[in-house]
């Protein structure tokens, strides 16, 4: 039996083992998509036998769930990274834009959290996520009172919405893929004009004046 198949039974062999199966997952995850993605698929990606899979994640769900709080995390401190002090509220919204879309998982995994993933984890599972959100907010929060300049509960309104503006703006990016094509000017600035990004941006804005100015 190769070493990829030998059962892990000291708690650093695990500790590996668990890391070395997200690993993969990540990795398949980006490949096939949320639909095609498998355990068996991920068995055969991680070297280990279906069964192995089973004694770190009871479900499918539950490996998404660990994938969703570790892009959470990645995410956050990549965002906190490129806040400024005193920025616009525009190159706010871009900075969090442009961070979320470069993690290739981050966005894919909290559009599917609450309707899919969240419904297929053990309630232990689930409030370790929750606390891990809630902890990560207020960091972001507490980052976002400095950068454009709001209290600590409008800070934090903000945050939280645009998580929900974000999965719904990445739903804008469904267009057929046109790269190399001639496509007309008038046309060209139609798809423009609803493209994720631009969408995204000018919604964040008119979001975060509306909750600076709403007394």
């Amino acid at each position: 039996m190769s070493n990829e198949l030998k059962r892990a039974r000291t708690q650093d062999e695990k500790y590996f083992r668990r890391v070395q199966i997200l690993e993969s997952a990540e990795l398949l995850f980006q490949e096939v998509g949320y639909e095609s993605f498998s355990m068996g698929n991920l068995a055969k990606k991680a070297g280990v036998v279906k069964g192995t899979l089973y004694l770190y994640f009871k479900t499918r769900e539950e490996v998404f769930l660990t994938l969703y709080n570790q892009s959470l995390i990645r995410w956050s401190g990549v965002f906190l990274d490129g806040l400024q002090t005193a920025m616009s509220d525009r190159d706010y919204a871009e900075t969090l834009y442009e961070t979320a879309m470069a993690d290739g998982s981050f966005v894919p995994l909290l559009a599917r959290l609450e309707h899919v993933i969240e419904h297929n984890v053990s309630i232990e599972k689930l409030v370790e996520s929750k606390r891990n959100f809630i902890e990560r907010v207020g960091c972001i929060a507490c980052a976002t009172e400095s950068a454009i300049s709001l209290n600590q509960t409008q800070a934090a309104e903000v945050v939280r919405t645009m998580g929900v503006l974000l999965v719904g703006a990445s739903r804008a990016d469904q267009a057929p893929n046109l790269d190399g094509e001639e496509i007309p000017e008038d046309v060209q600035s139609l798809m423009d004009l609803f493209s994720s990004k631009v969408m995204f941006v000018k919604n964040a804005c008119r979001i975060i004046y509306a909750i600076r100015t709403d007394n």
